[in-house]
């Protein structure tokens, strides 16, 4: 019995199931699975931040590389020599910490009674990827693809691989070669499983 503990077990176990049960075109429509919306309002966090660097990352993320699904779920990556000044910020600015994360950084209650989790790092992809952020259309720096895939692999709880296989489904070439390079360089013990989970998500677009 493998130890399910371990995001890596898991993710192998996930990918498993679904080779035996995916079936091509068997999911959504292919006009859903290429829309990309940003209906849902999300914190004004430029104003809490105070000029910190940060990347939004998490469900809200993945709005840039999938159909839009429900969240509430407000999360950022920091980086941890940054953390000490943020959480200043956070505090002036009325929020309280409520919180610490397993993975390394704090929840907070901000001021409009949103929950915000700080995710510290002090990866060298952590950096690369806060200083190229995409643009989310309100204006927020969003994680790049590259790196939101390769937090969720890290992850790998069952949303993570539903969120991989959708946002790998629905890039294009260029996109895909940029994170097999990021996963072969960061995360080489995954890159077995990044191409059954690419192969996974293009199927449902058949």
């Amino acid at each position: 019995m493998r130890d399910l503990t371990l995001p890596e077990n898991r993710r192998k176990l996930f990918i498993e199931i679904a080779l035996r049960r995916c079936r091509p075109g068997s999911g959504s429509s292919r006009e859903f699975l290429q829309k990309r919306t940003w209906r849902r309002p999300v914190t004004n966090l430029k104003s809490l931040t105070e000029q910190t660097p940060f990347v939004v990352v998490g469900g809200i993320a993945t709005r840039l590389y999938m159909p839009e699904r429900m969240t509430d779920d407000l999360d950022i990556l920091v980086l941890t020599w940054d953390a000490r000044d943020l959480y200043r910020k956070l505090e002036k600015a009325g929020s309280k910490r409520v919180g610490e994360l397993s993975i390394g950084g704090s929840t907070w209650q901000l001021p409009d009674n949103t929950y915000l989790d700080v995710i510290e790092s002090q990866q060298p992809w952590a950096e690369e990827a806060i200083n190229n952020p995409n643009i989310a259309p309100d204006g927020l720096p969003i994680i790049g693809l590259p790196y939101l895939i390769l937090m969720k692999l890290q992850a790998s709880r069952s949303i993570d691989m539903g969120d991989l296989g959708r946002m790998l489904g629905g890039a294009d070439d260029n996109a895909l070669e940029e994170v097999r390079k990021a996963i072969k360089t960061y995360l080489p013990n995954a890159v077995e499983d990044l191409e059954s989970l690419i192969y996974l998500g293009k199927l449902e677009f058949k």
